[in-house]
């Protein structure tokens, strides 16, 4: 297997569409890495100029500490696995996974080895006959997989794999995928949407907006240590519940839009001392708001507020309830066991130890090694996440030297869109 390293890697298409900023990542030998974000955050973009399937703009990209920028993508020894299973219809399963060894010309004991041996791993022995067709989705992904497995690539790519199946053979199949990669300990890359999957699959998480890595970091420092409001409310289901508000001179969080407060721990309000009198965003996820009713509420009572209800989801064991505190949204989940109802209001007590800060315009969580107030002139109207993203000098001569013609370019297009301009007015 392999290690994979990029280097402040960028991807700018004709046009000066900037589709990845400075992506930079030391990837381990055996590591599965998941590439998460939203639709056109330039996840599958970075897996397909790692793949060879898209050029580097600038940046530079190493598998075995090999530079393989100008390298052709049958050269880089890498697999990939898309979204469709792209299997031959005609051809059996047998076929299909031995197919990429006959073009190599391998011999045809190894090529029955090798199949025989990832059949087994990928549980297909009992189909090697069965053509595509008669194979149920979980099953053509497995081929897809097995297809990949056979040919012992040094790196896996996989671009959204599981998006084609049913919720139910997602779970399934997830537990597949990482089963197979504890089997074939393969380096493996993997591109999705799904920040289930992500949590779930990865040995660590890179959380990527705008073209932008927002996060590295393992599932769990993901989840507990979000890096930024973005990722607090990107990873996790339901999202973590944003307050707004000031921190008073008495050590008191005041929520924004209501008379309502909620006491900090001595060691909160060391942590954000230097924000008093000055807003800032109190991040706590929906587990961590306990209901009045709960035998713990006492214990935290002194960091409690009230909301109004609104809707009330029931999912099973769960009520995800969904409320309002002044104009800002809360969202609880609480025991079945308990009867709320739509207008009641209610209160709930904070598990302090798991509250997160964050500054509310760089929105980047509040540490100990970022804690003095800062403030940042927002000049364009930010998004629907609230996130503002300050972009990096692009870094290393040859991304200067592509920003510098990139800048050249704006200015020619510029002159040239007034010239026109110019001649339509006459």
């Amino acid at each position: 297997m392999a290690s994979v390293k990029l280097v402040n890697v960028n991807k700018v298409y004709e046009g000066g569409v900037h589709a990845v900023h400075d992506f930079s990542i030391d990837i381990k030998d055996g590591e599965f890495i998941v590439f998460v974000g939203p639709s056109g955050c330039g996840k599958s973009t970075t897996l397909r100029m790692v793949a060879g399937l898209e050029e580097i703009s600038y940046g530079e990209l190493y598998i075995d500490d090999k530079l393989v920028n100008s390298t052709a993508p049958k050269d880089r020894d890498i697999a990939m696995v898309f979204q469709s299973y792209a299997l031959y219809p005609q051809m059996t399963v047998y076929d299909n996974m031995a197919y990429a060894l006959k073009l190599r010309k391998v011999p045809k004991d190894e090529i029955d080895r090798r199949v025989q041996e990832a059949a087994k791993i990928l549980r297909l022995t009992p189909y090697l006959d069965r053509k595509p067709r008669n194979l149920s989705g979980g099953q053509r992904q497995r081929v897809a997989l097995g297809r990949s497995i056979v040919r012992r690539p040094k790196v896996f790519l996989m671009d959204e794999p599981l998006s084609n199946l049913d919720a139910k053979l997602r779970v399934a199949m997830r537990s597949e995928i990482v089963r197979i990669h504890e089997e074939v300990g393969a380096t493996t890359i993997y591109v999705t949407h799904d920040q289930i999957e992500a949590m779930t699959m990865a040995s660590r998480i890179v959380v990527m907006k705008d073209g932008f890595i927002q996060q590295i970091g393992t599932p769990n420092e993901i989840y507990q240590h979000p890096a930024n409001l973005f990722v607090a409310g990107f990873i996790g289901t339901p999202a973590m519940n944003f307050l707004y508000g000031t921190l008073g001179e008495d050590g008191k969080f005041v929520i924004r839009g209501c008379d309502q407060t909620i006491e900090l721990r001595p060691d909160e309000r060391q942590l954000l001392k230097n924000y008093v009198g000055h807003g800032f965003v109190y991040g706590v996820r929906p587990e961590n708001l306990i209901f009045e009713g709960d035998e713990r509420f006492e214990q935290f009572a002194d960091a409690s507020f009230t909301i109004e209800v609104g809707i009330v989801e029931l999912l099973g064991d769960i009520l995800n309830v969904h409320g309002k505190v002044g104009d800002i949204d809360v969202v609880v989940k609480v025991p079945n066991k308990y009867t709320i109802r739509e207008h009641d209001v209610i209160r709930l007590a904070v598990e302090t130890g798991y509250t997160r800060f964050f500054n509310e315009t760089t929105t980047k969580a509040i540490t100990e090694d970022y804690c003095n107030y800062e403030e940042v002139k927002v000049t364009k109207s930010l998004d629907e996440d609230n996130v503002t993203i300050i972009e990096q000098k692009p870094k290393g001569m040859l991304g200067r030297l592509f920003a510098s013609k990139q800048r050249k370019g704006d200015k020619t297009a510029d002159a040239s869109a007034a010239q026109g301009d110019k001649q339509d007015k006459q």
